[in-house]
């Protein structure tokens, strides 16, 4: 049998393999296997196993079991208190929670923690996520001399009278982070330098500090200096190795711990005890080799590589805190007339607002009055304003030109196009590509086998080495230990990833997730909607005709309107606005349902009334003769759409609509296939106007007449034949195959299923937006595997010269001091490549 049950107080993946294994030891238990993600254990049994004897075998390590469907409630909240001891690791829940830190190094997914602190599985500092939350909060003012007066206004302070002056904004946590690792770097600074110094004065031939003080009062000194060092400004990194190595997830901090604590440690004792130490141990003044300045300067410099990687982690977020700065924290509101100004925050839907000239516009709605034009660049990454009046959507970041206008509110808060655009953006930058998976299968064996290495160049040069051979054992052993960085592996794809998925968002493109930049990478083959995707997707109105003398063209206008106002289709809309313009009453319809691909239909005036194309036509009964044929090729092979009008089962009008190609598509058509991409135009739209449209762009495949299951046939069938298939569309006819492909791609101007159903949205809509996807990925790509490249080539090199492997050859070893310096550049320029990524032109 096979149960399954919640298992509380995991976080990371050595908490997952110790619970596997104590359930798997658990009598009776054929296998056991733990989902982390989702917190739970399947066991399978020969037979049933009481829930005591299983949470007898979890005892001793503080996790929890419990059956699946029990009331238990687990909603214990991720903490952290700075540092990581066992017990408090166990006590971590798994659940997200509305954490805004997370480890860059995506340990455990898409996983956040509430407060700043280090990732209990690698050790690294988390990373602050910026959101609008914390960013559009009005500014405040206080008084200078008591503090905890805050007012939102300008005034006096109740107190002492004195005038407020504006509040300093708290210090992000990044920049807290920041400047606590540049206060200890000083501190580790002022206090290493002199043990190097005094070290160091060991190659001066008649050591002028011997005048002074005899060799082992210096050891003494710097024994003393190094305590801070130790104890106080790199103490962390011997906390992260403790917890590594309780919850048997080792890491980078494992082994710098290994190898600056037996530095430190040996040093100690063989100030303390000397003659427990082999003659090879000692200098001719019979004091004990010490090694305080490699600890200390080993420690110092991981610190600065510490502190190198917190400034450039704060460049690699720098496109969503772009993002963040167009979010206006006050605005102008309409109420009885008057204007009053109001923070952002307390802004509702409905609400009457007034745009100045210059301004950014606070939140998404609808201009009422006025007209403008407005810079989209920040969204859509389109250089050129774009021309606004009354009835138009207007979105919240951009910026308004040289006239004042009136809008209402439609979306606010977390609904807003930039707050969501946001949101997608910090997703997508957490979220793991499929190739992180190299780089995690290589750490999970790393940091074993780099110290079984180290290990291994101990007993090698102790048995082979010259004399003195410890002394050479010891300092290469060590050496193997710093130099060795999987953090470099760890960073090489979330870097990437964080940085292209920022410079997308910039450009009007909006990555899912990981995975889809590296699918994009791979794409064989383009299938593009045609209309909203190639076209415009705003139709207008050509031509109403009447096939029957019963109805005039009016009258057939009249039904028209009457069906489509209840629909969202953009040829519905159309209808309906020339139907307005033309002062047509519409009728109360009843019944209404969509046909999807086919057309709509309802009762209007007791009558069965349907409106589509020609197999709407056979579904409604209603025959369409040769000449109301002839009469819609002449619209279609110009690329016009045609829908029948049928009352009953009698066809009596038709609507041609044209819809205009956008100016960009023919373009990024063309660069598409000249890139290796084949491009398939499937539309529900009949044969004569595809075939019109795709003569106009030089598309020599395409297909009419597909219903959305067609659609979704077509991608499985080119799926199958070994292709890799992106699909772009706009409409809920296209969500199916959207879904279908390995990477979808929604206009942004279109339905909202389709935009949930795509892993790339394209603010803009415009197939241009394609070119620049295509190019986002083929450039994360390439750093990525330049990242990974660098990664594994740093250490497979620096391991083997820190081991001595040159020293027979050339007489070089390589100093834990140094080895140190190149581990922590290894990250450093990880992130640094990845940072290249800013100034890619999509374009």
């Amino acid at each position: 049998m096979k149960h399954t049950y919640h298992i509380s107080g995991m976080s990371c993946k050595g908490c997952q393999k110790h619970v596997q294994e104590a359930l798997s030891k658990v009598p009776g238990v054929i296998q056991a296997s733990v989902d982390l993600e989702k917190s739970q254990a399947t066991v399978e049994m020969e037979s049933h196993i009481a829930i005591e004897t299983l949470k007898e075998a979890l005892a001793d390590s503080n996790y929890d079991i419990h059956p699946k469907d029990d009331d238990h409630t687990h909603d214990e909240t991720t903490k952290h208190n700075g540092h990581h001891d066992h017990k408090n690791h166990k006590d971590v829940a798994k659940k997200k929670g509305a954490g805004v830190f997370y480890c860059p190094m995506h340990c455990e997914g898409d996983k956040k923690y509430d407060e700043p602190g280090d990732c209990p599985v690698c050790g690294m500092d988390l990373v602050e996520e910026q959101s609008l939350n914390n960013n559009t909060s009005a500014e405040q003012w206080t008084c200078p001399m008591h503090p905890e007066v805050v007012e939102d206004e300008p005034g006096s302070c109740p107190i002492c009278g004195m005038d407020l002056v504006p509040k300093e904004p708290d210090l992000s946590a990044e920049e807290k982070t920041y400047n606590r690792l540049s206060k200890k770097f000083w501190i580790a600074t002022g206090f290493t330098l002199p043990i190097f110094i005094i070290a160091m004065s060991e190659m001066i031939h008649n050591n002028p500090l011997h005048e002074i003080l005899e060799i082992k009062y210096w050891n003494w000194i710097q024994f003393v200096l190094s305590i801070p060092v130790v104890f106080y400004a790199t103490w962390m990194f011997f906390q992260r190795a403790y917890s590594s190595i309780i919850r048997r997830s080792p890491n980078m901090f494992t082994l710098i711990g290994l190898g600056a604590g037996v530095a430190w440690l040996f040093s100690f004792f063989g100030l303390l005890f000397p003659d427990f130490f082999p003659e090879q141990f000692k200098t001719e003044a019979g004091t004990v080799h010490v090694y305080f300045e490699a600890a200390t300067v080993i420690l110092t410099l991981v610190l600065l590589g510490q502190l190198l990687e917190a400034r450039a982690h704060s460049k690699t977020n720098s496109a969503v805190k772009e993002l963040l700065k167009l979010a206006p924290n006050k605005t102008t509101k309409m109420v009885d007339g008057e204007e009053i100004e109001v923070a952002i925050d307390s802004i509702e839907q409905d609400d009457i607002l007034k745009v100045k000239p210059g301004e950014k516009i606070p939140v998404d709605g609808i201009i009422i009055e006025g007209s403008t034009s407005i810079d989209e660049s920040m969204i859509t990454g389109e250089p050129i304003p774009v021309k606004k009046s009354v009835d138009d959507q207007v979105s919240s970041g951009t910026i308004n030109g040289n006239q004042s206008f009136l809008m209402k509110a439609e979306k606010v808060g977390s609904d807003t196009l930039l707050s969501q655009i946001i949101t997608m953006v910090n997703d997508a930058s957490r979220s793991r590509a499929p190739i992180q998976k190299v780089a995690d299968t290589v750490s999970g064996y790393f940091v074993p086998i780099v110290v079984l290495i180290s290990l291994i160049t101990f007993i090698v040069w102790a048995i082979w080495g010259p004399s003195p051979a410890y002394v050479y054992a010891m300092v290469n052993a060590v050496a193997v230990l710093i130099v060795a960085c999987p953090c470099a592996l760890g960073l090489a794809t979330p870097m990437s990833v964080m940085v292209g998925v920022g410079k997308g968002a910039q450009q009007g493109v909006l990555v899912k997730n990981a995975a889809a930049l590296e699918k994009m990478y791979e794409v064989t083959t383009l299938i593009v909607d045609k209309t909203g995707t190639i076209t415009e997707g705003k139709p207008s109105v050509e031509e109403v005709g009447t096939f029957n003398d019963q109805y005039s063209e009016d009258e057939v206008l009249q039904y028209i309107v009457s069906l489509n106002r209840n629909s969202e289709h953009p040829l519905a809309e159309a209808t309906v606005k020339y139907g307005k313009e033309r002062s047509i009453e519409s009728i109360q319809s009843e019944g209404f349902e969509a046909i999807t691909g086919k057309g709509v239909e309802g009762k209007i005036s007791g009558k069965k009334v349907s409106l589509g194309n020609q197999k709407m036509m056979e579904h409604a009964s209603a025959t369409v003769s040769s000449d109301m044929l002839e009469k819609a090729a002449s619209f279609q092979k110009r690329g016009k759409t045609v829908s029948y009008l049928a009352i009953d089962t009698n066809v009596v009008g038709y609507v041609a609509i044209g819809d205009e190609i956008k100016q960009t598509s023919a373009k990024a058509i063309k660069e598409l296939q000249d890139s290796g991409i084949e491009v398939i135009m499937l539309t529900g739209d009949n044969p004569e106007t595809a075939k019109a449209v795709a003569n106009e762009l030089n598309l020599a495949d395409f297909k009419a007449n597909m219903l959305p299951e067609d659609k979704l046939k077509e991608v499985e069938k080119l799926q199958k034949s070994g292709k890799v298939v992106a699909m772009a569309g706009d409409g809920i006819n296209d969500a199916p195959a959207l879904a279908k492909s390995d990477v979808g791609i929604a206009m942004g101007t279109g339905t909202d299923v389709a935009i949930e159903s795509a892993m790339i949205t394209l603010v803009k809509g415009d197939l241009h937006g394609i070119v620049k996807a295509k190019n986002l990925s083929d450039a994360v790509m390439r750093n990525i595997k330049q990242n990974l490249f660098f990664a594994l080539v740093y250490n497979t090199i620096g391991v083997p010269i820190a081991a001595g492997v040159l020293f027979p050859f050339f007489g070089i070893l390589l100093s834990p001091m140094i080895a140190a310096l190149a581990m922590s550049f290894s990250s450093v320029s990880v992130i640094g490549n990845a940072l290249r990524l800013r100034t890619k032109t999509l374009d």
